[in-house]
């Protein structure tokens, strides 16, 4: 019962703290801007960096950088902590999945929320570091090149799913993929309205 409770404990404070919106709270106190009503309306680090970027470019740099690290590491806070009480894989999977829905479904946003990338990358590098650098890597190549955040991220995306596969046939400890699939189903969801905007040739570019 008690490890129950731990459990229970542990998959609200992922829920929970993933929920919680830096980039728009960073920009809301260090702008005075909100970016859930300007640019893409997303809270993300994109977002954060090209509404604030109109007024300051270098506070810009320094919030976009801000919101992701952040966003990265509320996803990762968690899991590392119930890796030290000594977790077991399935409940470190659930931490890392409730992660990247807290962040996109925010209870704090009324259960809106960011698109996951930071978020869901965090965990991933918790959990399967060589596929999530692999992933990361194709990212940062594919944004170089095309200068377009949500087809990069998906494209880093689907690099990680691929990697997982190639390294972890049998995912340990679970002897599953699900939730791999479940994380890239949120972010890919998420991502639908960028896909749009792709087709229409409206997604804007990082310039």
């Amino acid at each position: 019962m008690e490890l129950f409770n731990q459990n229970i404990l542990l998959y609200l404070a992922a829920y929970l703290l993933s929920g919680i919106p830096f980039g728009y709270l960073l920009a809301k106190k260090f702008a005075g801007v909100d970016v859930k009503q300007e640019g893409s309306g997303n809270i993300g680090a994109t977002n954060v960096l090209r509404v604030v970027k109109k007024q300051d470019p270098k506070l810009a740099k320094k919030l976009g950088a801000a919101t992701l690290f952040l966003d990265a590491l509320k996803g990762m806070a968690v899991i590392l902590i119930a890796k030290m009480l000594g977790a077991p894989e399935g409940v470190l999977w659930t931490l890392a999945v409730l992660a990247v829905m807290g962040h996109c479904f925010s209870v704090f946003l009324l259960f809106e929320g960011g698109k996951g990338v930071a978020t869901g990358f965090g965990v991933l590098l918790v959990m399967m570091p060589i596929p999530a650098l692999i992933a990361i890597a194709a990212w940062l190549v594919a944004g170089k090149g095309l200068k377009i955040v949500s087809l990069s991220s998906l494209i880093g995306l689907v690099a990680f799913v691929v990697a997982s596969y190639l390294l972890y046939p049998v995912v340990p400890g679970i002897s599953t993929h699900a939730p791999i699939w479940i994380i890239a189903f949120i972010i890919f969801y998420k991502h639908i309205p960028n896909l749009v905007r792709l087709f229409q040739k409206e997604e804007a570019k990082v310039v």
